[in-house]
């Protein structure tokens, strides 16, 4: 098999609902990052020969595959050939697992991977609403064989199962916050975030004519152990979780550049790190987020690593009770996870959170000096993602 190697990752700023980022077209704000990644490499965009992009919500201003869309808006080659890859949560997670396959196989030599959701421009679920008029997802026939639960649901199911408290989330909830706000202030996203000029929306959702310049993750809140406890639980009555313990809703977009390592030589391109192994594992669909537990263990299996042989964790903060379960089952040390923070305090735009989790990884790697990373996401109807990588 062929080394894969990757050569640069970066992401946009993660704007909050309805906020910076609301007033931009999900194609051009993947364009951004596309058009940056290609500027910023030096690489000759035509050299790529496959994007493979994920996206959740595919209707509206997403359909019509928004990968290709977004190469096309952004003015790269029409020679580019693209695909957009619905994994829930995990899409673009998966994007970079396929694009690393298709490099790895000899399928092609040079890949982007990539995602983009605009959670305020088309809500989460909109694909599935019954406005629409072309039904709903789950056929009767589904309900005999799984009990059908919410994301909301199945994550209060893992805090009981792996003994989760309510002080136990929100202890993680506010470390989230804490930490991307000490990321923040030392500067650590610089290397990889790609302002994003936006225009600026009145009261009334229309855009003034003016425009603004993102440069920042909007999530981010002040809050403390007080604060978070006084918060109502969102699933039950008596649930460990708030909105102050679940992920965002979000807008964003992130792009990584793949190769093989011989064309990175040949192109005189330093790589930044090397894709060691990934996988996608199906798990129960109605605990549902429990993906990363069975993708870690698939991938250490697979490579003979053992859970303290990593530097650096980015296990999406979908649910607080997601990662601590994870941790618990994986005997994986939390100080070593999400170092930055994650969707709890810098949010979760859905299909663009697998490739900015990578990013993170490549850049923090980097940062610390670590050697190597383990990324993982809980997807919808019972999916993990995994990708292990090596700083070169």
């Amino acid at each position: 098999m062929t080394d894969v190697v990757i050569i640069d990752a970066l992401r946009t700023p993660i704007g909050r609902r309805n906020g910076g980022l609301s007033g931009v077209h999900p194609a051009d704000l993947l364009g951004t990052v596309l058009s940056a990644l290609v500027e910023r490499t030096g690489i000759d965009p035509a050299e790529v020969e496959q994007v493979v992009g994920g996206c959740v919500s595919q209707v509206g201003q997403q359909s019509f595959n928004i990968t290709r869309t977004a190469w096309l808006t952004a003015g790269l080659p029409i020679s580019t050939a693209a695909t957009t890859v619905d994994t829930q949560c995990g899409s673009s997670q998966q994007a970079t697992n396929l694009a690393a396959s298709l490099v790895a196989s000899g399928t092609v030599d040079v890949a982007v991977a990539c995602g983009v959701e605009s959670m305020s421009r088309v809500p989460i679920g909109a694909s599935a609403s019954k406005k629409l008029g072309f039904g709903v997802p789950l056929p009767k026939s589904y309900f005999p064989q799984y009990e059908p639960t919410s994301q909301f649901e199945g994550a209060e199911r893992i805090a009981d199962r792996w003994e989760v408290t309510r002080a136990d989330t929100d202890a993680f909830a506010l470390a989230s916050q804490e930490r991307a706000a000490l990321a923040w202030d030392e500067d650590r996203f610089g290397s990889q975030i790609v302002p994003v000029t936006a225009p600026v929306l009145g009261e009334d959702g229309e855009p003034t004519g003016e425009t603004q310049v993102v440069t920042r993750d909007e999530g981010l809140r002040s809050t403390t152990l007080e604060a978070l406890a006084a918060l109502r639980p969102v699933a039950r009555e008596d649930g460990v979780h708030t909105a102050g313990s679940s992920s965002q809703i979000s807008d964003g977009a992130s792009a990584v550049l793949m190769m093989s390592a011989e064309k990175a030589a040949a192109s005189g391109l330093t790589p930044r790190a090397r894709v060691v192994d990934t996988c996608l594992v199906g798990v129960d669909p109605v605990l549902m987020l429990t993906g990363p537990i069975d993708a870690s263990e698939r991938l250490l299996e697979r490579t003979g690593r053992t859970i303290d042989s990593f530097d650096l964790f980015e296990i999406n903060e979908a649910f607080a009770s997601v990662v601590l379960a994870w941790a618990r089952a994986t005997g994986a040390d939390l100080d070593r996870t999400n170092p930055n923070g994650g969707a709890i305090a810098l949010g979760h735009p859905l299909g663009a959170t697998g490739a900015f989790l990578l990013t993170k990884a490549v850049h923090e790697l980097e940062r610390t000096g670590g050697t190597s990373a383990l990324i993982s996401m809980c997807c919808g109807g019972g999916l993990g993602t995994g990708t292990i990588v090596d700083r070169v």
